[in-house]
């Protein structure tokens, strides 16, 4: 058994998921796959189930009522997780907008380096961004220096989705506590590893937007970190945030 498994959240992803699962598969590093589908109306667990047959033991499918936000999706990823013996936890998107070559390196970061949290990020070394309008890329790249400035984390990409865990972060993050669902659950996740002084490395990765199926994001998402980033900051001051 391979001590990592990559999450993958999915919601109408049917012309992602095969070719992400496959990919992921054919690494020269071997690790599980756990998909959690919040019902997706297009099918998409339905092709999971069809590639267990081929990837049996390899490939798992967490399936769930109905979509109520990144963020719980991975919860339920971790919990599902955190009941068996993997010591290296990975959450990455379904669309290839990050590379699962990169998880190799994500991977080394905590195995051999000493990161207990390795992110992808897109800022490490500029801005590392293909395929996003210029608008995009500016909200992105300030809402990052935005959460940096209000938190004082010493992390240039705040809002990074492709992440690898040791299980000991997660054993420690309180995941019933989580408040955030959307874009700021990553930003949550990091803040509450960096307070409970976890080693937080960075690994430069290219970030590619997605070229089939549609984005999730939305304006709602988006003032939700806004807004929750200093809820969150205030409540570390006066010591009423769980971790």
């Amino acid at each position: 058994m391979p001590d990592g498994i990559v999450i993958i959240p999915t919601y109408n992803e049917k012309e992602n998921i095969g070719r992400i699962v496959k990919n992921v598969f054919s690494l020269q590093r071997n690790f599980h796959i756990l998909v959690v589908d919040d019902n997706s109306p297009d099918g998409t667990a339905e092709i999971v189930k069809d590639l267990q047959k081929k990837f049996e033991n390899r490939l798992f499918l967490l399936e769930r009522r109905e979509k109520s936000g990144l963020g719980t999706a991975y919860i339920a990823g971790f919990k599902w997780v955190l009941k068996r013996e993997y010591k290296y936890i990975f959450q990455m998107d379904a669309d290839f907008s990050h590379n699962p070559n990169d998880l190799i390196r994500l991977y080394n970061a905590c195995k051999r380096e000493g990161a207990d949290v390795a992110i992808g990020s897109r800022y490490k070394t500029g801005v590392n961004v293909v395929n996003w309008p210029m608008s995009r890329v500016l909200l992105s790249w300030m809402a990052s220096k935005y959460v940096r400035l209000i938190t004082a984390m010493p992390v240039e990409d705040t809002t990074a989705g492709f992440v690898c865990y040791k299980r000991k972060v997660l054993e420690r993050i309180h995941l019933d506590k989580i408040k955030f669902v959307g874009y700021a659950f990553q930003i949550e996740m990091k803040f509450k590893a960096y307070l409970a002084k976890f080693n937080i490395v960075e690994v430069p990765v290219i970030f590619t937007d997605r070229t089939r199926g549609a984005s999730k994001m939305s304006g709602s998402i988006i003032w939700e970190a806004v807004f929750g980033v200093v809820k969150m900051k205030f409540y570390s001051v006066f010591n009423k945030m769980t971790i």
